[in-house]
């Protein structure tokens, strides 16, 4: 008699719940095998400054001679041409040079000159470390996110976040490695949820992404069933990915195996992560969830719960800004103001500024400015002349990056670009150099943290990266 071969699929649907003597094997071990460690480090770290990275991704690209490198040149020749030839830009409907709107000071003992565009930012001007000369070779939105989170302008790569989950593994078991945060109405940036990609790293190093807003973070988050019969289906289902590849080694049942485990344990630790009520009400108020601006309020929830992950030890957190409807990307790109500028960048920089200069002073009350690095930015900068009457077009040859926390010499800038801010002539800085110093100050080698795939070896620097041994302390 023949009888019918069961897929795999059917096999689960029928036979799952009667396995409910089976042992959960790997699940509820304290350690998994070294084959199969969703947490062992790729490379070994040598004097590591940070244990974690908070990246504010600014996405559609903030004005740097509008915030953190003014230049007192655009008001002195307001209205005049560019005395340099113009590169192509977007959509090349370009005027004339255009002073900023917000006025300049000299910010922290060091003096270090910003304008009132991020007043509280400013205001921890002292802690902070700019880089005022990175380039890119990409002045468009998709390509830029993709370039400035892997190093190379179209998906398929990892992301920043993705090597360091790969490189250094996880701090905590019950936590993923890599977290996007996401609030409100808040959305991927323009090339979509590959910019947060895995890439051809293990599966289990993409990120996983949370709504930080009160109710449910995550959807499937509440278990359906009783703990009893999903330990029971989930260690049936590890068992035969367990002696499958056994049989046939193969990297994605691997990651399978650890995002199940992850994915069992992240259904108590998530809830509490993102209940806020332990929170005291001046933590809250110090971030800003109290502001009549939901916008604001959304993004305060973002880092108050960003530096609750890192204090559990999560390695890479990605937080979102929300559209404020000023701006031609609209909702994946919020900064992108090619028009009225004053009005959609002052609305966005309302939005940031006291949750990130909060964070700062929280990270640095708690102990945890010293093993955490805060990354400022966005895929390029803005023309120093205008798009239209009051907007400005994107420039990608020359525009800030902020960073903050462990490692670095503060209160200090780094580069320069020219008299108008249109291109870096003084170190100049490039996403590879970026991501290179960052590893380094994770205790890792940029070089030697790589991954052959089609016969290449990949890494996040490429082959371009240097580390910017300026801005170390």
């Amino acid at each position: 008699m023949n009888i019918p071969a069961l897929s795999r699929r059917s096999m689960l649907a029928r036979c799952s719940l009667g396995f409910g003597s089976l042992a959960l094997g790997n699940l509820l071990a304290e350690a998994a095998p070294a084959s199969l460690a969703a947490d062992a480090p790729a490379v070994p770290r040598r004097n590591p400054k940070v244990d974690s990275v908070i990246f504010c991704y600014m996405s559609g690209g903030f004005s740097h001679v509008d915030s953190f490198d003014p230049k007192p040149e655009l008001a002195k020749r307001q209205g005049q041409p560019m005395p340099v030839p113009v590169q192509p830009t977007m959509f090349n409907n370009n005027g004339n040079i255009m002073a900023s709107p917000w006025e300049a000071a000299p910010r922290g003992k060091a003096g270090i000159l910003l304008t009132d565009l991020f007043p509280q930012i400013a205001g921890c001007a002292d802690d902070l470390t700019i880089i005022r000369s990175m380039s890119t070779k990409v002045n468009e939105h998709a390509q830029g996110n993709y370039m400035f989170h892997t190093g190379f302008p179209f998906m398929g790569h990892p992301s920043a976040g993705a090597w360091v989950s790969y490189g250094m593994g996880s701090g905590n078991r019950n936590l993923p490695a890599f977290v996007v945060l996401q609030s409100g109405e808040a959305t991927t940036p323009h090339g979509g949820v590959g910019v947060f990609s895995s890439g051809y790293l293990p599966a289990q190093h993409q990120a996983s992404i949370l709504k930080s807003d009160a109710g449910s973070p995550l959807a499937f988050i509440s278990p359906t069933e009783s703990d009893e019969r999903q330990r029971a289906s989930l260690g049936f289902i590890n068992a035969l990915d367990s002696d499958f590849l056994k049989e046939a080694p193969d990297s994605k049942v691997a990651a399978a195996i650890a995002n199940y485990e992850t994915a069992y344990r992240m259904q108590t630790a998530v809830p509490e992560l993102c209940e806020i009520k332990g929170e005291s009400e001046a933590v809250k108020k110090m971030y800003g969830l109290d502001s009549p601006d939901k916008y604001t309020a959304a993004y305060a929830r973002q880092a108050l719960v960003a530096r609750r992950l890192v204090e559990r030890g999560v390695r890479f957190v990605e937080l979102s800004c929300l559209s404020v409807g000023i701006g031609a990307g609209g909702a994946a790109n919020p900064w992108d103001q090619h028009g009225k500028i004053k009005e959609g960048h002052g609305l966005m920089a309302h939005q940031v500024d006291q949750p990130v200069a909060a964070l700062i002073q929280d990270l640095k009350q708690r102990g945890l400015f010293e093993r955490t690095l805060l990354i400022f930015a966005g895929e390029f900068g803005r023309t120093p002349f205008s798009q239209g009457s009051d907007g400005r077009d994107h420039n990608p040859m020359g525009f800030s990056v902020m960073l903050a926390g462990g490692g670095l010499k503060r209160g200090i800038t780094y580069g320069a670009t020219d008299d108008l801010g249109y291109y870096a002539v003084e170190n100049p800085a490039t996403v590879y150099d970026l991501w290179a110093t960052v590893l380094h100050l994770l205790g890792m080698d940029h070089e030697r943290l790589s991954y052959r795939f089609g016969g290449r070896d990949f890494r996040l620097s490429d082959v371009h990266g240097q580390v910017l041994s300026g801005v170390l302390a």
